[in-house]
């Protein structure tokens, strides 16, 4: 009976091979979509949990609102992790990492070039107790417990030394004089980390957790994680940690600002520490100072939604063209139950050819996913490839083959044996029309989904295009930045002088601090020597030198720039209007603030407080994302080297590049020479959401196609159908204009209809998406009538294309075959 059913099946796919072609390249284009996209989804899902300890290890993060400055921060102070070890028996294992940043490595011993390193942390000793990666050198256990050690990632140790056996006992110089002796490597992080370390510093000896004042809410530049015992209960240990934490933040509250917690909450202040799972962190945090960028739940749910939509609309394409092709099939289901055929073995029939084009169109739908993948790879900037040698893909396949063909079979499957087998053979096929009121809701929510993504994708880049070109308060475009420049020390200076005699050069500036990703240091300040809550203010403490707010194009809107031939400008600030106005100055010029030492050990004295005056103010600058309200920001006169910046004429882009490059290596022929523009890393601040605008749009317009395709047959059919009525028309003197509309009519109703559902589930949606943004554009009417006029004129173009071919047709030819 098997093998019956599926001859059958395969002769009408031949028989039809324009039908048979429309369903197995829709239903292919929509498991390919769904298959790539399924892959991404399952690659976000699985981060952190390579790590067997995944469900007993957890990250302390805080939640700070003091001084004018609301802060979700994933760094806690260094003391927190040792005292909390000492307190909770719980916790079996901690370990704190800090970031530094990329930092220049090169082999001791050999004449070469630094090489840039970005991944680098530097970790305590139980590093590798709670992340358990492969060793391939060295003992976990003790290879970080002795100070300026490290240890070295596979690639790094063949990278530097040929092979991780050779690196064993070497010496690495770091920053041109740190040495450390590398006493383990071990293989490469997962790719599906929150982290990715390629070399680790011994914490041992590490001078800022010898300097770090101690309390709990204070220097908080830590990531820090616990290994919790086997057993222990996560909810009881959660409420045990946070009992634990807001007592030190009583006792720190106490002693640096002589306020209690219920002082500070009376005011909205507040600060406190909770728990996050490792699995969580990838897709369920985005908080300050993460260690990398994150992913998104919300797009997790998201680009599902937009498989099974896709999925979805290409099994609607199958039935509806089933369906609609009923007419021509009648004959055949009432011949087979005049013979005896049951309806079940109907319904066998035509399953069986449902999951014949469900197989091949899964063949296809594979081949279009490799092809795609290096571009996919690329879009979504995740390693992905397909998981030939995993069993589990192959089965999933095997029942998505079987799921597809079900889901877009088995309506027309039951429909078609439905079918009264003395009214077929009697010809009485009208009442077959039935199905039309289905097809057409299943057209409306093909083109909903559709509009929806035609729309979310013009919102998505039109929020971009609204970043791109916001006045953010300086001037991002035609600023060249070079990277590691502390390297080359006071020459540093040197290259500044000379570049700015290049003639396309206006102005130059050394600072690591920059209005994009770059260095932040966040202190809070005070109108008195004392921490009261309604006198201080947190904000951003910015070294710069005088030529930083020219070069960057920032406007004084009070006071002066810092004057380098002033020496009372050492002890000058400049602030933004927002600190102005959290401060309550009308007039700052001349106002004193004060800041309190970083290396406090105890309750504040008048003389632990660093005396600055007010000398100008800047107009408010965008310094971090536009997700974000600007925040209280102060300029000092002081050297930081970490970048170098220069402003030029648009036209000279090349010349300035080699002038830099050139007295660069000048200058110094061990460091390596690195350059970015400024407009580019503002840009690179909206990866995600350009990244979301890309595959939303990719994706929308494959379910148009899909949507498309199924149009398309179904205006075949109806053709078909209609070819003696189209025939006569065409004799009593209806135009083609008249006989396209007429054929064409009923589907742009159609079409209107899912314009009218998709519109306010479109503007639901996308004021969800941007409430993240505290600048933001203003939805507006035409931005949906300009996606479902595209979604009209796409539809009108797809089914006039059968029409006009239809209402050409010669009428004797039509007549005649009726």
């Amino acid at each position: 009976m098997l093998k019956n059913h599926l001859t059958i099946a395969l002769r009408n796919l031949r028989k039809t091979p324009l039908y048979s072609g429309l369903n197995i390249f829709g239903l292919a284009l929509g498991v390919a979509a769904c298959l790539l996209i399924v892959l991404f989804v399952a690659h976000e899902l699985s981060y952190d949990r390579w790590n067997p300890q995944a469900d007993r290890i957890v990250r302390p993060v805080a939640d700070i609102n003091f001084g004018g400055n609301h802060m979700e921060l994933a760094v806690a102070s260094s003391i927190m992790a040792p005292e909390a070890g000492q307190e909770l028996p719980e916790i079996q294992a901690w370990c704190r990492f800090r970031q530094y940043g990329s930092y220049l490595v090169k082999r001791e011993g050999m004449a070469q070039q630094n090489i840039r390193e970005d991944n680098v942390l530097t970790v305590d000793s139980a590093f590798f107790e709670i992340f358990p990666l492969q060793m391939l050198e060295g003992d976990a256990r003790t290879c970080l417990t002795q100070p300026m050690t490290l240890a070295l990632s596979r690639s790094r140790a063949e990278k530097y030394f040929s092979s991780p056996q050779m690196a064993l006992g070497q010496t690495l110089v770091l920053e041109n004089e740190e040495r450390r002796q590398v006493t383990a490597v071990f293989e490469d992080m997962p790719v599906n980390s929150h982290f990715r370390a390629d070399l680790l510093l011994s914490m041992n000896g590490n001078e800022e957790v010898k300097n770090s004042p101690p309390f709990w809410v204070a220097s908080n530049n830590f990531q820090t994680y616990f290994l919790l015992r086997p057993g222990t209960d996560l909810a009881a240990f959660s409420a045990k940690f946070e009992k634990l934490s807001a007592e030190k933040i009583a006792i720190t509250a106490q002693q640096l600002i002589g306020a209690t917690v219920e002082d500070l909450a009376a005011s909205g202040q507040y600060a406190r520490y909770y728990l996050q799972n490792l699995t969580d962190i990838h897709l369920h945090s985005d908080l300050v100072a993460e260690l990398a960028v994150n992913g998104s739940i919300r797009y997790v749910w998201i680009f599902s939604a937009i498989a099974a939509f896709i999925l979805l609309i290409a099994c609607i394409n199958f039935m509806n063209l089933s369906t609609a092709r009923s007419a021509g099939r009648a004959r055949e289901v009432g011949m087979r139950k005049v013979l005896g055929g049951r309806r079940e073995e109907l319904i066998g029939q035509f399953l069986s050819e449902s999951f014949v084009i469900s197989a091949l169109a899964v063949v296809l739908a594979v081949l279009m996913a490799t092809l795609a993948m290096p571009w996919y790879r690329d879009l979504t900037g995740r390693e992905l490839a397909m998981p030939w040698g995993n069993p589990v893909f192959w089965v999933a396949l095997a029942g998505g083959a079987v799921g597809v063909g079900l889901l877009a079979g088995s309506y027309p499957a039951f429909f078609l044996s439905a079918f009264d087998s003395l009214k077929v053979l009697k010809g009485q096929v009208a009442g077959l029309k039935r199905g039309g009121g289905f097809r057409s809701t299943l057209v409306v929510f093909q083109f909903t989904v559709s509009i929806v993504l035609i729309i979310a994708t013009t919102l998505v880049f039109a929020q971009l295009n609204f970043i791109q070109n916001k006045k953010l308060g300086f001037e991002k475009s035609q600023v060249i930045i070079v990277d590691d420049a502390y390297a080359l020390g006071d020459k540093i200076y040197t290259l500044k002088e000379e570049m700015l005699r290049h003639p396309a050069v206006q102005n130059g500036t050394v600072s690591s601090y920059l209005p994009v990703p770059s260095s932040r240091s966040g202190q809070i300040f005070s109108s008195n020597r004392s921490m009261e809550q309604d006198k201080s203010v947190s904000m951003q403490r910015w070294q710069v030198d005088n030529d930083y707010l020219p070069t960057l194009g920032m406007e004084l809107v009070q006071g002066r720039s810092f004057d380098p031939a002033r020496v009372t400008d050492s002890m000058a600030v400049i602030i933004n209007e927002t600190a102005a106005g959290l401060f309550g100055f009308d007039d700052p010029i001349g106002k004193k603030i004060y800041s309190l030492s970083a290396n406090l050990q105890g309750a504040p004295r008048p003389e632990d407080f660093t005396e600055f005056e007010i000398i100008g103010v800047v107009k408010d600058f965008h310094w971090s994302s536009l997700r974000d309200n600007i925040g209280a920001l102060s300029m000092q006169l002081g050297r930081s080297t970490g970048l170098a910046s220069f402003r030029y004429e648009g036209a000279a882009t090349a010349s300035v590049i080699a002038a830099l490059e050139k007295n660069w290596k000048s200058l110094s022929t061990e460091q390596p020479f690195s350059y970015r523009f400024l407009d580019d890393s503002f840009a690179r601040m909206y990866s995600a959401e350009r990244r979301l605008g890309k595959i939303a749009g990719i994706f929308g317009l494959l379910s148009v196609l899909v949507s498309c395709l199924g149009l398309f047959g179904l205006a075949l059919f109806t053709a078909e159908q209609r070819t003696k009525e189209i025939g006569i028309r065409k004799v009593l003197g209806a135009s083609v204009a008249g006989i396209t509309g007429l054929l064409a009519k009923d589907f742009m109703k159609l079409v209107l209809i899912a314009i009218v559902i998709a519109s306010p589930l479109a503007y639901w949606a996308m004021n969800q998406w941007l409430a993240d943004f505290a600048y933001r554009i203003e939805l507006r009417w035409w931005m949906f009538a300009l996606a479902g006029a595209a979604a009209i004129v796409i539809a009108f173009i797809t089914v006039s294309f059968q029409s006009i071919r239809a209402a050409l047709a010669n009428p004797v030819e039509s007549l005649r075959s009726e």
